[in-house]
């Protein structure tokens, strides 16, 4: 732990040593990671939890981890975790005397903090009006602005219709941002650069909005192009204290989504941290603010910060200020709820260190599209390696053998790391990514390593269109540099010589290597116990650490380079691996082998041009076209909704409709017809 974070800790024991637990039982209104996070703070408070599950949810890790748990309703969330008179009887029935409500779901609906204080339920969170000026879009930047915050110009209205948003969209100027008034986390959100945009953007917005949050309102405002993303965590209680616990960096994002967060920002200046901090508490105390939030900022190059919105809730990322500046927030947000003063005082936050997140999602990284399944093999990144503390943290609500569902949200794990500083700070997450297993099921690691190596994320120069800039064809799925072939090959040529000879012999042995469609001759020769590899006019020393036994495997080269290897299937001669992140097949066959290979015939992979294929799997929600139709290569012709997302499926070609597959409300799979053309 820092020495910020063992001061603050010090500090927080005096002056709690003589007050008594906040609650005694609290009900926790989520599911995942978050659930199980609020519940490590109460179990250290020695406060009871209850749990609530969907029927698909009953053997989840955060129902293992209460003391009690009571289902809530079947797999849909509109059905358990958004049906407040369910989760409010639960409440009831086993005393809880408060509600966590994580984020998501339920955790910025007045209606909700209403009905838990007409119960004499404490909702541990902000009042309701705060919630309800902070949670609409349109009122909070009212708010803001005659709080002195900074804005983004705008339209402070709802936007009545398409013909509406058109014509906003064109007195502010493009390119104009549509997003839900209510809500957050990137949903409900599109950027428009024209008309057409526009009307497209305003009907999918106002969709998911809907679908998402309940209330399909929108609101239009100025896209600021090429903004960093950046917020500040505040602290208020009902005793006037507001103090603001420094900024997080969130500009890598992708679908408006962050991908990769750290605490502090290695952009702004110690002045302009200060000012919008200041900002962000002038907002909290305009509407009475009680608990933690987060108000968020775009920031130009030249340091200008505009408000965003407020966040009533405890945001994704808080582990990474809770990094570097020792202070729990949900134990805050509890004692605040109970009706205590905040633990800290301005003067009592600094920074001591740097944080690093990286969101770990079931989704395919190259489409940006999700993935559900059985999690077949789970190992989260050890804390210590080789004696050393790599300052890993893991918020997960999963384990080994969990089921990744259509139903939720595609989150698998918030994965910290803390340094003395950024470098130390990512080459920990480097490294703990690389020592994550995780598989069954297609995710996220293979992106998020990458943007770690990338040279502009080093060196701090980053942006919201990062990713767009960098992958501007999109992200290819981590395609091997010859330094990285060179530290691959060897180190699987030693591992499968291992797993073949139980008892291997001095001598050389000869095999052919096929990786990412190249052919490469290797010799292995053992002398002494000690490996070399010769390849391409090369030999490497290779030292296997560990045998040829269990997933996560090392290789020293040269007595230089260490090459972590997670090996995750071998049938004998094809290896199953993951290297810096990417799950690759790699074929070890004696020169023989090879040859006789090299007869076989190639399988033609079938033509799938006359076809809408599902990219992912979910739910058909709307299908614009019947059998017969003349379609344009382009247009809309079906929405399949995956984990409260809706996505536009467009005709390939343009032509006639020969079949329909599909009807709404089929559940469908990943890469199923829903549409065959003539």
């Amino acid at each position: 732990m820092s020495r910020a974070g063992l001061l603050a800790q010090f500090k927080r024991t005096l002056q709690t040593a003589t007050v008594a637990k906040p609650f005694d039982k609290v009900l926790i209104a989520n599911r995942g990671e978050i659930a199980c996070r609020v519940m490590k703070t109460c179990r250290s408070l020695g406060i009871k939890t209850v749990a609530v599950h969907s029927d698909v949810d009953d053997r989840a890790l955060h129902v293992r981890m209460a003391d009690e748990a009571v289902c809530v309703g079947p797999a849909p969330s509109s059905e358990s975790y958004l049906d407040m008179e369910a989760i409010v009887n639960a409440a009831v029935s086993t005393g809880a005397q408060a509600v966590h409500p994580g984020y998501g779901f339920l955790s910025e609906n007045c209606k909700f903090a209403q009905l838990l204080e007409e119960n004499g339920i404490s909702f541990i969170g902000p009042k309701e009006r705060a919630i309800q000026a902070m949670g609409d879009k349109i009122e909070s930047k009212i708010i803001a602005r005659a709080a002195g915050v900074n804005c983004i110009p705008g339209f402070d209205g709802v936007v009545e219709d398409e013909a509406a948003a058109v014509r906003i969209a064109n007195e502010v100027g493009y390119p104009v941002m549509i997003k839900a008034s209510a809500g957050g986390g990137g949903k409900g959100m599109r950027v428009a650069w024209n008309d057409d945009e526009v009307k497209e953007g305003f009907k999918l917005s106002s969709e998911e909005a809907a679908a998402s949050f309940g209330d399909d309102r929108l609101l239009i405002e100025r896209f600021i192009d090429n903004p960093r993303h950046i917020e500040i965590q505040i602290l208020a209680d009902s005793h006037g204290n507001c103090i603001y616990l420094n900024e997080r960096e969130c500009s890598i994002q992708r679908r408006n989504q962050k991908v990769v967060e750290e605490a502090p920002s290695s952009f702004i200046t110690p002045e302009v941290r200060k000012a919008m901090g200041e900002q962000a508490c002038q907002l909290a105390q305009a509407v009475d603010y009680q608990s933690a939030g987060t108000v968020e900022f775009l920031v130009d190059s030249q340091m200008n910060f505009y408000f965003l919105e407020m966040n009533t809730r405890l945001q994704v990322e808080h582990p990474i200020t809770e990094c570097i500046t020792g202070v729990d927030i949900v134990d805050e947000m509890l004692r605040v709820a109970a009706g205590y003063p905040l633990s800290y005082t301005q003067s009592d936050i600094g920074i001591n260190g740097w944080a690093v997140e990286c969101r770990v999602y079931a989704e395919d990284p190259v489409r940006y599209l999700p993935s559900i399944g059985l999690l077949t093999k789970y190992t989260e990144p050890s804390v210590q390696h080789n004696d050393s503390q790599l300052g890993v943290r893991c918020d997960s609500g999963i384990v080994e053998g969990s089921s990744i569902s259509i139903h939720y949200d595609p989150m698998i794990s918030k994965l910290v790391t803390y340094g003395p500083d950024r470098t130390t700070a990512i080459e920990h997450m480097e490294r703990a990514l690389d020592e994550y297993v995780i598989d069954g099921i297609t995710h996220n690691t293979p992106l998020l390593r990458e943007i770690l190596g990338n040279e502009r994320f080093r060196s701090g120069d980053i942006s919201t269109k990062f990713l767009e800039e960098e992958y501007p064809q999109g992200y290819s799925g981590g395609e091997l540099t010859s330094q990285q072939k060179g530290e691959l090959i060897p180190s699987v040529a030693v591992l499968h010589h291992l797993k073949s000879n139980r008892t291997p012999s001095d001598g050389s042995v000869d095999y052919v290597i096929s990786c990412d469609e190249e052919k490469v001759p290797v010799t292995v020769t053992v002398q002494n116990g000690k490996y070399s590899v010769t390849f391409e006019d090369k030999t490497v020393q290779v030292s296997p650490s560990g045998g040829a036994h269990g997933t996560l495997q090392e290789f020293k080269l040269d007595s230089d380079s260490v090459v972590p290897l997670q090996h995750l299937r071998f049938d004998g001669v094809t290896h199953t691996v993951r290297y810096r992140c990417c799950k690759r097949d790699v074929t070890v066959l004696t020169p023989l082998q090879q040859r006789y290979m090299d007869t076989m015939p190639v399988k033609v992979k079938e033509d799938t041009s006359n076809l809408l294929i599902s990219p992912m799997p979910g739910s058909v929600s709307s299908i614009s076209v019947e059998e017969g139709d003349e379609v344009l290569e382009g247009t809309e012709v079906a929405i399949v909704v995956a984990m409260k997302m809706n996505n536009s499926l467009k005709a390939p070609k343009s032509g006639k409709i020969k079949k329909i597959w599909a009807k709404v409300g089929d559940i469908v799979d990943g890469d199923q017809k829903i549409l065959e053309f003539y």
